[in-house]
């Protein structure tokens, strides 16, 4: 498997592959899948496929920093994050990351639709993210790191 992280950081070398080894839960559409870091996803092909996608881009709102915040105030900026995809005319499927390892807790997600890679970078980076996932044509998601 290529182990590819686009981007240099300064971040916790725990963090990053904590990302890295995130599991990345589809579940607004039928049927729902997991998205992994630098595997190809046959799912998200056929899901490309079906919407005539040719990009996208996991996202989340939640815990900037990979600093904790309160469920309210999680929800409050996860609710944004959508509404400001709906305004831009992006599609975005819910979803959640999980950690398969329990280090830390699962939170909401939104897989991107048509996203490109700048925009998908510019908006993470305005939510207070370290990093996102960003997936091409090839449906390999890779990590983009932001900091």
């Amino acid at each position: 498997m290529d182990r590819e992280t686009i981007g240099t950081s300064g971040l916790d070398p725990a963090l990053v592959d904590a990302y890295r080894t995130a599991d990345y839960h589809v579940t607004g559409c039928e049927p729902a899948f997991v998205l992994h870091v630098d595997e190809r996803s046959p799912a998200l092909a056929a899901l490309y496929a079906a919407t005539g996608s040719a990009c996208s881009a996991w996202l989340t709102a939640c815990n900037p920093a990979s600093v904790l915040w309160t469920d309210e105030a999680n929800d409050v900026a996860q609710r944004s994050l959508k509404l400001r995809l709906a305004r831009g005319g992006i599609r975005g499927i819910d979803g959640f990351g999980a950690d398969p390892h329990g280090r830390w807790p699962a939170e909401p997600g939104v897989l991107a639709l048509g996203l490109d890679q700048a925009l998908a970078g510019e908006l993470a980076r305005d939510l207070g993210q370290n990093a996102l996932l960003w997936v091409a044509a090839d449906t390999i998601p890779r990590l983009l790191l932001l900091r």
